[in-house]
């Protein structure tokens, strides 16, 4: 009867090089890929007050106004109330109204300070000013 003195498997240095390597890539990708996703929501953001415009745009040429700010941006969605609702496109101007990529709701102002009306997000920070990732974006840029 004979023993088999080698054994099958992996010796404790296979399994260090493949971790540190297995590291070494996701470190990699971690590093490219985080930055890209912060572009990508702003982009998004600025995609989505694009189509806000728009739809403001297609709002005031059949009612021959913006809606105030106290009837807000659901006013796209929904008809307000002292519109003339048969003037009022079926379905409204706009499906439904999205949340900035941040998950906070896009803010409206009539009368705009940057333009006739201000579409914005206040940013990842959700707060006013701010820089990079931070810094608001809106239908003025």
């Amino acid at each position: 009867m004979k023993h088999k003195t080698n054994e099958d498997g992996f010796t404790l240095v296979e399994v260090m090089v493949t971790l540190v390597i297995i590291g070494l890539l996701t470190t990699f990708v971690v590093l490219n890929v985080l930055p890209a996703q912060g572009k990508a929501q702003v982009q998004k953001a600025k995609g989505d007050i694009a189509a806000i415009e728009t739809a403001l745009e297609m709002f005031y040429l059949d009612m021959n106004q913006y809606p105030t700010e106290q009837q807000g941006l659901e006013a796209l969605t929904t008809p307000p109330s002292g519109v003339n609702e048969g003037a009022y496109r079926t379905g409204g101007y706009i499906k439904k109204m999205s949340l900035d990529p941040w998950g906070n709701p896009y803010e409206y102002r009539n009368p705009g300070e940057r333009s006739l009306v201000d579409i914005y997000s206040l940013g990842a920070d959700g707060e006013p000013g701010g820089e990079d990732q931070n810094a608001d974006i809106g239908n003025w840029q």
